[in-house]
């Protein structure tokens, strides 16, 4: 947060601004109307993969099906409201093809373009369709994959187109036929025994034979027997193997001679798959599955509207498909939090149609006004309405006027605690708000217990009426956390967020310039707080919306300062002749120009500062950032807030 004279020169400005214009806004309210309509309720997804936000539910859905595994959701309840998922896939020899498909009819013209291969519907158990051959067509030694087929006729027409061929029942491993006269085999037979048996692993055998039908033939006698090919470097051209193998999870049941005896077994077990050679070719193991972490599965599920809603269910949950790719997840993604810094209702509405991708927002809407505890409420029911309806929580924020010996005589009264906590909550809970953000800041050491009993009876209150309560905490050093009045472990125990406000590491007060919020200060403050034992999914990290221009005489002196709001830098470059330097110490540029005899300096926030930030919480997998505040980021900001978050 800023300073009071900050907040109170920003307030000025924007109470100037908005006279300016206020006029000209108000008179027309079909462009009120318009602006509402702009503020996004809808999202669209690919698999897990956000792709835009809409404010109407048919743009959104006209966008989605320009996309295969596409769906689109509600952002204030995450439900599914329109989807368009393939039904269908085809497999080849256990791969599964990327393409999917939408109807039966597509995806088995698909499939016909392979040998081996299947169609699956996702929500049904094995295959609805394959062509694996039942007869295999041999000439002499020599067979093709492509002489594999589904039926004896079929395989008999081709090979008769060639002498001396002969059928293989894959199914049960005999030899079925052939145009091989009894006069051209009595010929063979005198020929040089070149076929030899081997038993399983390869044993050696006596048996040698001239003829490879009678090779054949008696390797059909010994399961895991092969016909080797001596003059052929010992090649092998028959083999009497169970090459598909049924398990039960990891527990080997049976194997089968052919893939349809193997899957016909398999459907009398649950969780069965049939493997050959170490790949799946057939399974029933349900099409999805949910991930309560990535290390924890919570089951597998035959449809998908079953698993998306057992997902929904629980936090930080993943729904994934049998080829692990995620379709759905609730897990590491930040949680955006935006101050508005106000209480006006027109201001705050303006505010927060720009935003895309915010997730709670906290007008300023308590103050402690004295230290008998009297509560200043300016919050309006029509506006938490207003909130909701875009999808966003809502977290009003109470403050203390920053004023430390008000905050001291409150904090040493019971019944003044007492009377601001029962109107503070009951306010709240008859709003409807989710939560309150407690700010208050400024406060003298000596309170530290008092202020920790006062959070903690807060906490229990806000419990009590179905509220969470958010703490406010100033980033501060652990050099000298424990004689502040912010017992950070203690109050990590009660309240439900803790935002870190990463900001103001150069302030209006500091006697030489620098970054607000530099990079390496601010990953060093989230680290410290998890030092304190703040759960991860607990802090929220505060990311500044403005930067600090600094003046400096001649002589280099600094000689005054003033906030820049980021939407004023573009304005600020565009009406410069700056020059940029990287600044490592920050890990950002430094922009500098010189005007009636000052240097005037800034350190950048922008996109690309705005990404190192988001990336930090995600980096240490916080619950999400919290932006102070909104109305001072240009609008196309939120573009990449969205695609960070």
């Amino acid at each position: 947060m800023q300073t009071v004279v900050e907040r109170w020169k920003t307030l000025c400005c924007l109470v100037l601004i908005f006279g300016l214009f206020a006029s000209s806004w108000m008179t027309l309210p079909g462009q009120a109307a318009s602006q509402k309509d702009q503020t996004t309720q809808y999202r669209v997804y690919q698999n897990d993969v956000l792709l835009k936000e809409f404010a109407g539910r048919n743009q959104a859905i006209a966008y989605a099906k320009q996309f295969t595994d596409s769906y689109v959701e509600d952002i204030e309840t995450r439900t599914w409201i329109w989807s368009q998922f393939p039904a269908y896939r085809v497999q080849v020899d256990g791969t599964m093809l990327p393409k999917a498909y939408h109807t039966r009819e597509t995806a088995v013209q698909a499939a016909r373009q392979h040998q081996k291969a299947s169609v699956i519907h996702l929500e049904q158990a094995g295959w609805i369709w394959h062509n694996y051959p039942r007869y295999q067509v041999y000439q002499g030694e020599k067979t093709f994959e492509a002489w594999g087929f589904a039926t004896l006729s079929e395989a008999k027409k081709e090979a008769n187109r060639w002498s001396r061929a002969h059928v293989i029942d894959l199914m049960t491993s005999q030899w079925v036929w052939d145009n091989i006269s009894d006069q051209q085999e009595a010929e063979m037979r005198k020929g040089e025994p070149i076929y030899r048996v081997v038993g399983p692993g390869d044993t050696d055998t006596d048996f040698t034979y001239a003829n490879l039908r009678d090779a054949v033939n008696k390797a059909r006698q010994l399961d895991g027997a092969k016909v080797l090919h001596t003059a052929q470097n010992e090649q092998v051209i028959y083999e009497n193997a169970k090459r598909y193998a049924v398990y039960q999870n990891a527990n080997l049941l049976e194997s089968f001679y052919h893939i349809e005896e193997a899957s016909h077994y398999a459907k009398q077990w649950a969780n069965a798959r049939v493997m050959e050679d170490g790949r799946e070719i057939w399974t029933n193991v349900p099409y999805y599955q949910v991930w309560h972490d990535e290390e924890t599965r919570v089951g597998h599920y035959r449809t998908l509207n079953e698993a998306l809603s057992v997902a929904q269910s629980l936090p930080q949950a993943m729904l994934l498909n049998r080829t692990g790719k995620t379709i759905w997840d609730n897990s590491n993604r930040l949680q955006v939090w935006g101050w508005n810094g106000s209480s006006s209702a027109s201001l705050i509405r303006q505010q927060v149609s720009q935003t895309i991708g915010l997730d709670v927002d906290s007008p300023t809407w308590f103050e402690l006004a004295d230290a008998n505890g009297t509560l200043k409420d300016t919050s309006s029911p029509e506006l938490v309405k207003w909130l909701r309806d875009q999808g966003l929580e809502v977290h009003p924020l109470v403050h203390n006027q920053f004023d430390s010996k008000l905050t001291s005589a409150f904090l040493g009264n019971a019944k003044a605690q007492e009377a601001f906590i029962s109107e503070l909550v009951n306010r709240c809970a008859a709003l409807g708000v989710d939560g309150i953000n407690l700010d208050f800041e400024s406060l003298n050491g000596s309170d530290r217990a008092r202020f920790t009993a006062f959070v903690t009876a807060l906490a229990e209150a806000a419990h009590a009426k179905g509220l969470k309560l958010s703490i406010d905490l100033p980033r501060g050093s652990i050099a000298w956390n424990d004689r502040t009045a912010f017992d950070h472990a203690a109050l990590a125990k009660v309240v439900d967020t803790i935002i870190i406000m990463t900001y103001d590491h150069h302030y209006s007060g500091s006697d030489v310039p620098g970054s607000v919020a530099g990079l390496e200060w601010t990953e060093n403050g989230v680290k410290e707080f998890l030092s304190y034992g703040i759960r991860r999914d607990q802090l929220v990290m505060g990311i500044p919306f403005y930067s600090r221009l600094w003046k400096l005489d001649a002589n280099g002196k600094l000689v005054g300062n003033r906030s820049l709001l980021n939407k004023d830098i573009a304005p600020l470059l565009a009406s410069k002749k700056t020059t940029k330097t990287f600044d490592s110490r920050f890990g950002q540029y430094r922009y500098e120009y010189q005007e009636d005899g000052f240097t005037y300096q800034f350190w950048m926030e922008d996109e690309e500062t705005l990404k190192a930030r988001m990336d930090i919480a995600k980096k240490y997998k916080l619950a999400g950032v919290a932006f102070w505040r909104l109305g001072h980021e240009p609008a196309d900001i939120w573009e990449t807030v969205v695609k960070e978050k």
